[in-house]
């Protein structure tokens, strides 16, 4: 179920597979889950298990940065999205992560958000489904064995952080319903209509700049070809001598730092004032959320979505509803904005409004990626 052109590996068999599973994510229920749903079938299909149950946050983050994964065929996260974002920049952080790098990942929904779960199962043209049924479809594909590559997108902020993201970057409403909706984590995918709703009541507009890379605005040339050796730069910005050490993370070549204004062939957005910006790489944001049905694994594009200030609260429902079909562009609200970019830049006005990337929650700043 690949588009053409789409490289597979295949899983050897037997296989053994390294679980990292966090007993509480969601609604507490993934310990459970794996042993009556995903063990069985995985032992049908020849892949033995060795299951790490994490005890606190940052557990599965030190574990694959520090181990030898010489003995697991893959690594299977069981769990929300949190916890595969802590596996993605362990791996990074690993002198040797260009090859830690191409150890297959496997995500099996066990949390309340599940996007990246949600959204595998949305390119392998499996019918739109929840809870069991996509724990089941996404299990089916690990029996199965094929793997083929995702984009990465690298986050870089003005107090020099870095993190390496596989869904998204947001700031604003969907931010703040994410975060703010974690209280009512025993509800599952419920929580977020709940936190929804008591976001819309206090609707709140949030000051800053944005600036991107239109996808067509390679200044003439086409896309770099997308191999897996192929690094993509567009050769207008000299890297610092160095940066490609042995063991030293991939470089920015589309980014100049943070301090310095935007290149010239960037479109910055004239407006100022923005109930939500989020830049999403998969398509969807929650099991139920269709955010961008265009997306696929590795089509080395940022989705980029900004809502202006002046949104009734009307509408803005109506597009969260739209969402959950993906068809939240057909109504062509005024106020929703849509760019295919390589390479984006927010700087908000004021440390106001939550940040995250891949749900996890930042402290406000500036930020690029």
């Amino acid at each position: 179920l690949s588009p053409p052109g789409d490289s597979y590996g295949v899983l050897p068999r037997p296989c053994h597979a390294l679980v990292l599973l966090n007993p509480q994510s969601g609604s507490g229920r993934a310990l459970d889950d794996f042993q009556a749903v995903v063990q069985p079938m995985l032992a049908e299909a020849d892949i033995a298990t060795t299951v790490f149950v994490t005890e606190r946050p940052h557990h599965a983050h030190e574990k694959v940065r520090d181990e030898d994964l010489s003995q697991w065929d893959t690594l299977v996260v069981m769990s929300g999205d949190g916890l595969l974002f802590e596996v993605v920049n362990g791996l990074m952080e690993r002198p040797d992560w260009k090859e830690a790098m191409k150890k297959p990942l496997c995500i099996l929904p066990g949390g309340s958000g599940n996007a990246l779960a949600a959204s595998i199962n949305y390119y392998a043209g499996y019918d739109h489904v929840a809870k069991k049924k996509l724990l089941m479809n996404c299990t089916f594909i690990l029996c199965k064995g094929l793997y083929t590559q995702m984009d990465l997108v690298s986050l870089s902020t003005a107090s020099g952080k870095r993190f390496f993201s596989f869904l998204g970057f947001g700031w604003g409403f969907i931010s703040d319903v994410d975060i703010d909706s974690e209280k009512y984590r025993w509800l599952g995918s419920a929580r977020f209509t709940l936190g929804t709703l008591q976001c819309l009541a206090k609707l709140r507009v949030y000051q800053g700049r944005l600036s991107y890379l239109p996808m067509a605005a390679e200044q003439g040339s086409s896309p770099a070809p997308r191999g897996p050796h192929a690094p993509v730069t567009n050769g207008h910005i000299p890297q610092p001598a160095g940066t490609d050490a042995p063991g030293s993370p991939p470089p920015d070549s589309l980014l100049v730092p943070l301090g310095q204004p935007v290149p010239a062939h960037w479109t910055v957005v004239p407006e100022e004032e923005f109930v939500l910006v989020y830049a999403i790489y998969q398509s969807h944001l929650g099991t139920n959320l269709l955010m961008a049905p265009a997306a696929r694994l590795h089509d080395g594009c940022i989705h980029l979505f900004y809502m202006k200030a002046g949104i009734s609260r009307v509408t803005l429902l109506k597009l969260f509803l739209a969402m959950s079909r993906g068809t939240h562009l057909d109504l062509n609200c005024p106020h929703l904005c849509y760019v295919p970019v390589r390479a984006f830049r927010l700087e908000p006005r004021v440390a106001a409004g939550i940040m995250t990337v891949d749900g996890e929650a930042l402290a406000c700043e500036p930020v690029q990626g």
